[in-house]
């Protein structure tokens, strides 16, 4: 929220104004990034690249969970990759098209089959 009357980039944005961040445009300028409509994960694997993800806010008002989720999806990665058998369902190439929407959701959902590792069916469940 604005605290006093300000001009952003030559807009005037009175007081009062909720301004916010437009992280999927930002997310998507070719300005900063090369091929900035492309897939490409790899992105963030240098150092100090990690800060450019904004998919959970900026500044003080950014997500405090952004730690928690960004564990529990590795983890959740980790544990279907080791239990779990994968195939594709068609030889078709993988569609990476995306929805216009905040997140990244695919615009044809990816269909695979799975099935449990033998080391699954062994496992034991603690009541």
């Amino acid at each position: 929220m604005s605290s006093k009357d300000i001009t952003i980039e030559g807009f005037n944005v009175p007081r009062g104004t909720l301004v916010m961040t437009n992280g999927w445009g930002i997310q998507r300028d070719s300005r900063f990034w090369n091929e900035a409509t492309c897939f490409k994960p790899e992105r963030f694997e240098k150092e100090g690249e990690e800060k450019k993800l904004i998919a959970f806010g900026l500044g003080r008002r950014a997500c405090p969970g952004e730690f928690m989720a960004m564990h529990g999806v590795s983890f959740t990665l980790g544990l279907l990759i080791q239990c779990f058998d994968w195939k594709r369902v068609s030889e078709k190439e993988i569609d990476l098209k995306e929805k216009t929407w905040f997140n990244l959701t695919k615009l044809i959902p990816l269909e695979a089959m799975c099935k449990a590792r033998p080391v699954i069916n062994k496992a034991q469940l603690c009541e």
